[in-house]
C-alpha cells in the first residue's frame, strides 16, 4: 500500500492512463491537419483545408442543424420534466417515493441501446412517424435522469432555510419558488442543460434507432466512414470534441461553483 503513496508512481500510473484514454483523439486531431488525403502517415504538412470543406459540405452542416434542433428540444424536454421530479423529490413526501427515485434514475444503468429498442417499439405500436422529433422525445427521455440527480444535489445543499423564512415573511409558495428556489437553482439548472445539450449532440445509440430520413451529425459521419475515413472527419470531430468538452467544462463550473459559493453563505 505504501507504493501508492509514491508520487512520482502515482503520476505516472495517472498519466498513462490518460494517454490510454485520449490519445486515439490526439492522433485524430493531429491527422485533421495533415495536407494528405489519407487519413494516416507521412504527415505531408500543415493544412486547414479539411475544416473549410466542412464548412462547404452541405450534408454535414445540414447534419450539424439537425444536431442542435434535437438538442436543443432534448434540454427542455428533459428540464419540463426533471426539475419538477427532482423538487419534488427533495421537497414532499409521497408514497413510493423511493422506487420513483429508482426508476427515474433507471436511464443512467440501461444501455442507449435498450432504451432505443423499447422507444421504437412504442413508436411503431402507436403509428409515431420516425423523425427528428421522436429521436428529441427519446434522447429527452434518457437524459432527464441527468436533470433529476444535479437540480436533486443542489437542493440538497440549499436546504429549507431561505424557503422557511421567505414562508414565514408571508410568501405564498409561488412566490418563495420564483424569488427564493429558482434563482438558487439558476447556475445548477444552466450547467445542466449544457451537459445535457452535449450527451445529445453527440449521442448516437437511441438516435440510430428512432432516426427517420434526416440525419443528426454523428449518423452521418457514421454513413461517411462506411464509405471510407477521409481527414475531412477527423476535422469534423475534433471540432465536435473541442465543442463537447467546452460545454461541459462550463456546465460542471455553472453547476458546482456557484451553487457551493452560496451554499458557504449561508
Amino acid at each position: 500500500m505504501r507504493a501508492f503513496g509514491n508520487k512520482p508512481l502515482v503520476a505516472g500510473l495517472a498519466g498513462a492512463v490518460l494517454l490510454f484514454l485520449y490519445a486515439p483523439l490526439l492522433v485524430m486531431a493531429f491527422f485533421s491537419f495533415n495536407a494528405s488525403q489519407f487519413t494516416g502517415l507521412p504527415f505531408k504538412g500543415f493544412t486547414l483545408s479539411w475544416y473549410e470543406k466542412v464548412l462547404e459540405n452541405e450534408t454535414l452542416m445540414r447534419s450539424i442543424g439537425a444536431s442542435v434542433y434535437v438538442g436543443i428540444g432534448t434540454v427542455i424536454l428533459s428540464m419540463l420534466i426533471g426539475l419538477p421530479a427532482a423538487i419534488a423529490l427533495d421537497r414532499y413526501e409521497f408514497q413510493g417515493k423511493a422506487a420513483f427515485r429508482r426508476i427515474v434514475m433507471l436511464p443512467i444503468v440501461l444501455p442507449g441501446v435498450i432504451t432505443g429498442v423499447a422507444l421504437l417499439s412504442f413508436y411503431i405500436t402507436i403509428g409515431f412517424r420516425l423523425s427528428l422529433n421522436t429521436i428529441m422525445l427519446g434522447q429527452g427521455t434518457a437524459l432527464t435522469c441527468i436533470y433529476v440527480t444535479e437540480v436533486f444535489a443542489r437542493l440538497q445543499q440549499l436546504g429549507r432555510s431561505q424557503e422557511e423564512a421567505a414562508f414565514n415573511l408571508g410568501a405564498s409558495q409561488i412566490e418563495t419558488f420564483f424569488k427564493v428556489t429558482l434563482p438558487n437553482l439558476k447556475s445548477a439548472i444552466f450547467g445542466t442543460m449544457l451537459i445535457v445539450f452535449s450527451i445529445s449532440f453527440d449521442e448516437i445509440a437511441v438516435t440510430y434507432l428512432l432516426t427517420g430520413r434526416e440525419n443528426t451529425l454523428p449518423m452521418a459521419l457514421w454513413s461517411i466512414l462506411r464509405r471510407e475515413a477521409t481527414p475531412e472527419i477527423n476535422a469534423v470531430a475534433t471540432l465536435v470534441i473541442a465543442f463537447s468538452i467546452v460545454l461541459i467544462v462550463i456546465g460542471v463550473v455553472a453547476s458546482r461553483g456557484k451553487g457551493l459559493a452560496s451554499a458557504s453563505k449561508a
